[in-house]
This record gives C-alpha cells, structure tokens and sequence, in this order.
C-alpha cells in the first residue's frame, strides 16, 4: 500500500498539471468536478492500488503533454500566425520589406 505522504504528493502533482480555472468573484472555493472526483478517489480508505496506478500515469501524461506543448511553441513560432504575418516576418528576418501594395483611392481617369 501506498503511505499517506506519497498520496498527498501524488495529488499535489495532478493539481500542478491541470490547467488553471479561473475562479468566480462571488466564490472562492469553489471546486470544478474533475476536482472533486480526484478528490473523492484519494480521500476513500485506503484508495485502491489501480487508482494510485492511474494516478501515476496521469501525472506522466499531463507533464509530458505540457512539455510538448512548451516546446512545438518555442521552435514554432509562427504557428498562431495567418500567412501574410508569416511571410512578412520571414521577410523582416533575411533583412527585407515587403513592398506597400498598390491600391486606387477613388480616381477615375
């Protein structure tokens, strides 16, 4: 069986990796469900061995997943951009503008 402190941290880690809520301004305390399920599943006695497994499993998952994340957007970083914003700075970073587009203003010749 697993000791109480190693529950606790485990716990703690599935905390850290899940993403942030914000919190209401009527309410501090108030808990989403996925919350409340991973609390009811490490406060029964004693929780079960497969739970704990799970719970292990998640919490590797979830780091990998954010470290993925943190690195596709550092050697990403045009990968929020529409194309034009692309091109433009591909542009800017080989020491280039790119030219002013040509448009009419109403003159009719």
């Amino acid at each position: 069986m697993s000791k109480p402190s190693q529950l606790r941290s485990l716990y703690r880690s599935l905390l850290r990796e899940l993403p942030p809520k914000p919190l209401p301004s009527s309410s501090s305390r108030v808990r989403s469900p996925l919350h409340q399920q991973l609390r009811q599943s490490f406060s029964s006695d004693p929780p079960h061995e497969h739970v704990v497994a799970q719970a292990d499993q998640l919490v590797q998952y979830l780091k990998a997943q954010r470290q993925y994340t943190t690195l596709l957007e550092r050697y990403n970083p045009g990968m929020g951009m529409d194309e034009e914003e692309r091109v433009r700075l591909s542009a800017r970073r080989v020491g280039m503008d790119l030219p002013v587009e040509y448009e009419k203003q109403g003159k009719h010749s």
